[in-house]
């Protein structure tokens, strides 16, 4: 069945946004009594029908209702600097949601290439990811934050740093435990700085490293993230 996106469903009952409700009705050609599956973003998952097939609010009523859909034991979150090239880090984005992720921060750091993105076009890509995975909780899509002001704030579980300096580090495999909540930062294509390092440091972040490649900035986000998932799911 067809998958859409509603965050406002009431009594069993939602109209779909106009943009969906066209893919819903012209795109789809979906018609009155056609059987199709919603997701709210908070973890509801719908069985549900067409009752009105309008172009521009389409009505949809629901037969069953999955609560918690898909939830995980555990919360990963990536801050992760935007790249240069912006093709690449939506790249990132749209297979983190695949995977699993929980929150996403584009991290502004003192090497960024990059220090504005389009949050409305993000946005969308974390929408599809989550109809094409079938993900019902919808990810914190976090707008660009100072890299010191992100790793000053208060933050609860297992902290980590990957960077490609040769200092001490251990790799992110070994720091992936019985912790349940995981953060870990992701730098530009010119790494962090020593600073912004000893600055994470100082905060409780621990350094890591994601295996004896060097990686490209999306893809060492992407592996990051594999990774935890990987593991906590074992």
């Amino acid at each position: 069945m067809h998958i859409f996106y509603t965050p406002q469903i009431i009594d069993g009952q939602c109209s779909l946004s106009e943009e969906e409700s066209k893919h819903c009705v012209r795109v789809l050609r979906l018609a009155q009594g056609d059987k199709v599956t919603l997701i709210d973003g908070v973890g509801g998952f719908y069985i549900a029908e067409i009752a009105d097939p309008n172009p521009k609010h389409c009505t949809i009523s629901v037969i069953e209702k999955t609560e918690n859909y898909g939830q995980r034991p555990y919360r990963v979150s990536i801050a992760i600097a935007p790249t240069k090239n912006i093709d690449r880090t939506e790249w990132f984005v749209e297979k983190a949601v695949e995977m699993g992720i929980d929150e996403i921060t584009m991290l502004i750091c003192q090497r960024s290439e990059r220090r504005s993105v389009n949050m409305e076009r993000i946005e969308k890509i974390v929408l599809s990811a989550m109809k094409q995975s079938i993900k019902a909780f919808r990810p914190t899509l976090n707008a660009p934050t100072a890299f010191a002001d992100f790793v000053t704030a208060k933050r609860s579980g297992q902290k980590l740093i990957a960077h490609c300096m040769e200092t001490e580090r251990v790799s992110l495999k070994s720091m992936v435990g019985t912790e349940n909540e995981y953060t870990i930062l992701i730098g530009p294509e010119g790494d962090f700085s020593p600073e912004e390092v000893d600055l994470a440091v100082k905060n409780g972040y621990h350094c890591v490293h994601l295996g004896p490649s060097r990686l490209r900035t999306e893809t060492a986000g992407v592996a990051a993230c594999h990774t935890i998932n990987l593991l906590k799911q074992e």
